[in-house]
C-alpha cells in the first residue's frame, strides 16, 4: 500500500488501532519513503513495538520479528544449515554411487534446500515486509556490527552459499528501552525517533479505542493517575500497556470510576513490583486527586 504523506499514514495506523502523533507518523513515513531503517528509543510501554505490528497491518506487509538477546548470534538471527538432514543427504549419495565426487558432493550440501532461514534472512528473502529488531540494546556489539551489512546494503553473505539481496528493502524497525548506548556506526545508519508517553487527551483516547467498554469519565480518571504514577521515583513506570491493564481490571470488577477503594485492589494490574506498591499505597490519595 502507498502512503504520500505522513497524515495519510497517520490516518491509516489509526485505522488499525494505533493512534501516532504527528512526530510518530513522519518518521515512519520518511523511513518508509527514504528506505531508511527507523531506530525508535523510549521508556518501556511507549508503544515501539505496537508501531511495527500496526505499519505491518496498515500497509498490508508481513512482519518478521527477531527478539533481540544477550548472546544472540548469527545462527538465531540469520541462517543456520540444517546438519541432519545434510547428513542423510551425504549418506544417501555415498550409497547410491561407488565412486562418489567429493567437490560435487560437497557443493550439493550447501544449497537452499539445507539453509534454514532465520528472522533477518527471512525478511530479505520475503520482502517487502516490516522487520522488527527488537530491544537491540539487549544484544552484544559484535551482533551490532553483524547488523551493519544488512543496513547498509539490505544484503547479507553467507560464506558456503553467496550473496542474498533483497529485491526491495524491508521496512526495518530497532527498537531501544535505552539500557544500554547503542553504537553511532549503527545509528548513523537509520532514522532516529524518541518515543514519549502520550499526552493525557492521546491515552484518554487510546483507552477508549482499545477498550470500547471503557466510559470517558473511567478512562480520564486511569489515565490522569498513570500520570501521575510516572511522575514517581518507581522501579517500573507503567506504560500504556499498563493503562490498558488497569482500565480492563477496573471493567471486569464492573467499576465505572477510579475511586481509593477500587484502585488498592487493582494496583497490580498497572503496578508489578512490591517496592512501587508500597510507595503507592502510601500516596494513593494524591495519585487519585
Amino acid at each position: 500500500m502507498k502512503v504520500n504523506s505522513p497524515e495519510e499514514l497517520a490516518t491509516e495506523l489509526d485505522r488499525v488501532g494505533y493512534l501516532a502523533d504527528e512526530g510518530v507518523a513522519t518518521a515512519a513515513f520518511l523511513a518508509l519513503r527514504m528506505q531508511r531503517p527507523l531506530f525508535c528509543e523510549g521508556e518501556p510501554g511507549t508503544g515501539k513495538t505496537s508501531l511495527a505490528v500496526s505499519l505491518s497491518e496498515a500497509l498490508g506487509l508481513p512482519l518478521v520479528r527477531l527478539q533481540c538477546h544477550e548472546g544472540i548470534d548469527a545462527a538465531q538471527a540469520l541462517y543456520e544449515w540444517d546438519f541432519p538432514r545434510q547428513l542423510l543427504h551425504l549418506r544417501a549419495l555415498e550409497a547410491g554411487s561407488e565412486h562418489l565426487d567429493v567437490d560435487a558432493a560437497e557443493q550439493s550440501l550447501f544449497t537452499e534446500r539445507f539453509l534454514l532461514a532465520r528472522p533477518l534472512l527471512r525478511a530479505l528473502k520475503e520482502s517487502p515486509c516490516v522487520l522488527l529488531v527488537d530491544g537491540i540494546d539487549r544484544a552484544d556489539d559484535e551482533f551490532e556490527a553483524f547488523l551493519l551489512q544488512l543496513l547498509d546494503e539490505n544484503a547479507v553473505t553467507i560464506p558456503e552459499f553467496g550473496e542474498i539481496r533483497a529485491a526491495r528493502p524491508p521496512l526495518v524497525l530497532l527498537t531501544s528501552n535505552r539500557t544500554r548506548e547503542v553504537h553511532d556506526a549503527l545509528k548513523r545508519r537509520c532514522l532516529y525517533h524518541w518515543l514519549e508517553h502520550p499526552d493525557l487527551a492521546r491515552e484518554v483516547a487510546i483507552l477508549r479505542r482499545r477498550l470500547p467498554g471503557v466510559g470517558e469519565r473511567l478512562a480520564t480518571q486511569v489515565a490522569a493517575a498513570v500520570r501521575r504514577l510516572r511522575e514517581l521515583e518507581l522501579l517500573k513506570p507503567p506504560g500504556i500497556a499498563e493503562s490498558l491493564d488497569w482500565a480492563q481490571a477496573l471493567l471486569t470488577l464492573n467499576r465505572s470510576e477510579l475511586d481509593a477503594e477500587a484502585a488498592a485492589r487493582t494496583l497490580g494490574a498497572v503496578l508489578k513490583y512490591s517496592e512501587d506498591l508500597d510507595r503507592v499505597r502510601a500516596k494513593l490519595d494524591t495519585v487519585l486527586s
